[in-house]
């Protein structure tokens, strides 16, 4: 199976590292092959997190400069920091709501404009999915499902090889059972979400 490369890029306390987990999950269940790897950063301190995962025959977890074949961004300026790993045949899917640094908060930095944002990554890839996940979070109950429903988004493109029911399932056997059915519901929301 030709490897498929995702990226996913978050700030601390997001989720990506659950979210990679329900999809390794999901390849496992699938028998599919799957490598991993993170990079946590100052994840403690609101600094990124990046998830690397190759999916099929792949001899490394490493996702060199515009290698990727899809980037999902839980906030908005990450998705642009990672953007060096994209090509004209990436598709990018990002949450738009934005979560200013702490440097933002202080007034010693400035927010990148959300429409230079889109601008720039439309400019420089095959597709791009963006819309506010953290608003589908809260419809479906609990903001921390951000992370789920941009893994609903991933499945509706249909680029991966798993099957959107495997995820769920993954959904299931991965996150807490408290949380289970708002997971369920914020993946659906996120399926939707890429369809609109």
């Amino acid at each position: 199976m030709k490897p498929m490369r995702l990226i996913i890029v978050a700030v601390g306390g997001q989720g990506n590292l659950l979210a990679s987990k329900v999809l390794g999950e999901a390849a496992l269940m699938a028998d599919i092959p799957v490598r991993m790897s993170e990079i946590h950063g100052m994840a403690q301190r609101g600094g990124v997190v990046e998830s690397a995962l190759v999916f099929g025959d792949a001899q490394s977890t490493i996702i060199s400069d515009g290698e990727a074949d899809v980037l999902v961004g839980f906030e908005p300026s990450e998705t642009l920091r990672a953007l060096n790993k994209c090509s004209a045949r990436t598709t990018v899917i990002t949450n738009m709501a934005p979560l200013p640094p702490f440097t933002v908060a202080i007034g010693k930095g400035i927010y990148p404009d959300l429409e230079n944002i889109t601008a720039l990554i439309e400019a420089k890839t095959h597709r791009l999915i963006a819309f506010d996940a953290a608003e589908q979070a809260r419809a479906a109950g609990n903001i921390m499902s951000l992370n789920i429903v941009l893994l609903g988004a991933l499945c509706r493109t249909e680029l991966l090889p798993l099957k959107a029911d495997t995820v769920r399932e993954a959904i299931r056997t991965r996150t807490k059972q408290a949380f289970v059915e708002a997971n369920l519901k914020a993946f659906d929301l996120g399926f939707q979400a890429a369809a609109d």
